[in-house]
């Protein structure tokens, strides 16, 4: 009976040392975005010149003017929705007061003005690649259409990604290296 306790005991223990090494994980809060210069990862704010916003690491939050008060928001304003971070000038925030790097504002603004490019800067990464032209993002693919109707293949059939159930009637538009061939109607039979 004994015999039998300590193994049970001996299990016990095997299991929980192995599940207590599973459950390890490691998070890493207030590391600097990809888009970041580097060498300077102990530092709290950059600000943006050109977009007049502050990017505050610790939160991951952009920090900008809205209306009558300074926001905290994950994403820029919808006016620079196109801005390429990783290209923008970013300069580092070393005289802030606390929470609220726009405390000197006006100063900043002043030397450093919206088209400010300082010293050549490095970014903590490389800016992601975006593909060739069979890996388009969705967005793109689904805007290359807009507004020519359906185009779809000769052999298109129900099921097909390209295939249309709207009609019966199909336009199918063939390209070859930029030049526009005739446009051949095809019926669909459903």
């Amino acid at each position: 009976m004994k015999f039998l306790k300590l193994v049970v005991f001996g299990l016990i223990v095997f299991f929980a040392s192995a599940t207590q090494a599973q459950v390890s994980v490691h998070v890493n809060i207030g590391s600097p975005p990809q888009w970041g210069p580097a060498g300077y990862s102990d530092v709290r704010y950059y600000y943006l010149p050109y977009v007049d916003a502050y990017y505050d690491v610790h939160t991951s939050m952009f920090i900008y003017f809205e209306g009558r008060s300074w926001v905290r928001r994950s994403y820029l304003p919808s006016r620079y929705k196109n801005f390429d971070l990783y290209d923008g000038y970013k300069v580092v925030m070393k005289d802030y007061h606390g929470e609220a790097p726009y405390y000197k504002h006006r100063e900043y603004r002043t030397l450093y003005p919206k088209r400010y490019r300082g010293p050549a800067q490095r970014t903590i990464a490389q800016r992601p690649k975006r593909g060739d032209e069979n890996q388009r993002s969705y967005r793109q693919s689904n805007q290359a259409n807009s507004g020519r109707g359906s185009v779809i293949d000769k052999n298109a059939i129900r099921g097909d990604k390209n295939y249309n159930r709207r009609g019966d009637e199909k336009t199918n538009i063939k390209h070859d290296n930029d030049k526009k061939e005739k446009i051949d109607r095809v019926r669909v039979k459903g």
